[in-house]
């Protein structure tokens, strides 16, 4: 199966990346400069040059399943949110719409879904392009799986999660290579099609954290 993960240049991507090449997926990183194609080449990696703020279609070609985990960071003024989170994601919807894509994992994040009175002022622009393109994939009629994970860390991963629709809010961090392993679990996961997922570090086995979820 050939899974195109869009933002493989950033730091979920490139461990995704690594993680697909290890395993019976065929990653295609899709990046942005030609500069960002050598890490990925020397792994084996096949990349795709593309760029999220023009047209990208062609990035979909020959692939079944899609990863969208670029982002402009929740610090980015809202311009380039807009761009990225938005209307970025919202176009690579639309493109596996068109090439009828078999599943669309979606990097959100967590919060994204809550009452928009919740969201600290500094980044309410973040949110609310990461709520629009998730309910833009909802409605697509796609077999999508949105993560929400909370405030990323570089932290080893331990591959101990808390994984499911709500979760509660003790420890509100998560490696970004316990999130990496997360996505590479639920490639191929029909169980987990049409569902919106909260992820934080737990103690349950990430394996066992999705089995519960069937």
């Amino acid at each position: 199966m050939k899974t195109l993960i869009i933002g493989a240049n950033g730091k979920i991507g490139k461990i995704l990346s690594k993680k697909l090449k290890k395993s019976h997926h065929t990653p295609v990183a899709m990046v942005r400069k030609e500069s960002q194609k050598a890490d990925f080449n020397n792994a084996g990696i096949e990349t795709i040059l593309a760029d999220l703020e023009e047209d990208f279609e062609h990035a979909f070609e020959g692939v079944n399943t899609v990863v969208f985990t670029a982002g402009s960071g929740g610090h980015t003024g809202p311009d380039k949110t807009h761009l990225v989170d938005r209307i970025g994601a919202k176009k690579a919807i639309d493109f596996a719409v068109k090439k009828n894509i078999q599943q669309f994992i979606m990097v959100s994040a967590l919060g994204a879904d809550a009452s928009p009175d919740k969201w600290p002022d500094s980044m309410k622009h973040y949110y609310e392009a990461k709520a629009d393109a998730d309910k833009h994939l909802m409605q697509s009629g796609l077999n999508y799986t949105i993560i929400k994970p909370g405030r990323l860390t570089d932290d080893q991963g331990t591959n101990q999660v808390l994984l499911d629709v709500e979760i509660p809010r003790a420890n509100l961090q998560i490696p970004r290579t316990d999130v990496a392993t997360v996505i590479e679990k639920s490639l191929g996961q029909e169980h987990l099609y049409q569902q919106s997922l909260e992820l934080l570090s737990g103690d349950t086995p990430i394996d066992d954290a999705i089995a519960r979820l069937n």
